[in-house]
């Protein structure tokens, strides 16, 4: 029964983990930038959740579509005004990734301003409710992220593979010079992908906020595990990214097993490591670099 109980807990982690990394999958897969302003959407999200629902008495999940809008929305005006504007190339990614992190900060620090550096919690009906299923407990809470990161990847598959955009997506992240020779907008392309890669971050951020307190640091631990569930999974890859994040859940939630509470957080860490050096094209052979 310990096993089992274990076992459903991975899982349902593995949800929230999958649902962190799909938006900074996403955006290296097409852009190859590597976005450090991700922890930042995910903290945004989960305060921009609290407002709503200490505010408005909005519920988490009623207030789903209005924080993605929000989230595409910055994410948007961030490509479109200042990421675009960065040279490609190597010293362009070095540039990203400063100017990323100072996004990244100054959102930071702009919340602490607001909110103060105080946990917070949303609490809800249904937070602390749990169904009981052949004697394993099964939180509400971890279930209704566990189905929505399921739904997410759903509905990526679909919009990247059977429609229109998503079809543009792929060719640009393929050869972006041959679908401008084409007539497909690029810049439009790569903004649109930035929005959507936000606003998952965004979403991520309310999720993971019904589940854990959090403060403005929230993002930081977040960020680095979404990290090594896309370098696992191949970058760019979303099924990867998927089983990526139920592998890093298994790992982290039977470590208890064998090593201290304080330890198993970093078990994901040296799991990337073996994984950069024994199958650096990730678990699932999909192209880490290039």
């Amino acid at each position: 029964m310990r096993f089992v109980e274990l076992l459903v807990a991975a899982v349902l982690l593995a949800g929230l983990y999958a649902m962190m990394a799909y938006g900074l999958g996403l955006i290296y897969g097409v852009l190859r930038i590597v976005n450090l302003a991700h922890g930042g959407m995910i903290m945004a999200g989960a305060y921009l959740g609290l407002a709503l629902h200490d505010r408005l008495g909005m519920d988490p999940l009623l207030s789903l579509p209005l924080i993605a809008v929000v989230s595409w929305s910055f994410g948007w005006l961030l490509y479109r005004f200042v990421v675009r504007h960065l040279p490609r190339g190597a010293t362009g990614g070095a540039q990203s990734l400063l100017l990323l992190f100072g996004v990244w900060l100054v959102m930071r620090n702009a919340v602490y301003l607001i909110f103060t550096g105080n946990d917070q919690a949303i609490r809800t009906a249904w937070s602390t409710h749990a169904w009981k299923l052949a004697g394993v407990s099964l939180p509400v809470n971890r279930v209704i992220v566990f189905g929505l990161a399921m739904l997410a990847l759903g509905g990526l598959h679909f919009l990247l593979t059977r429609t229109y955009v998503g079809k543009a997506i792929r060719a640009v992240a393929q050869n972006p010079d041959s679908c401008t020779r084409a007539g497909i907008d690029v810049e439009k392309v790569y903004a649109l992908t930035f929005g959507l890669g936000s606003a998952l971050a965004g979403v991520a951020g309310l999720l993971g906020a019904t589940i854990f307190s959090f403060n403005p640091s929230f993002g930081s631990v977040e960020l680095l595990k979404s990290f090594v569930v896309v370098v696992m999974g191949g970058l760019g890859s979303v099924a990867g990214t998927a089983s990526a994040a139920l592998v890093l859940a298994l790992v982290e939630v039977f470590a208890i097993l064998v090593l201290p509470s304080y330890l198993t957080g970093a078990v994901g860490f040296v799991l990337l490591v073996l994984v950069l050096v024994l199958r650096p094209g990730g678990l699932f052979g999909q192209k880490v670099l290039g």
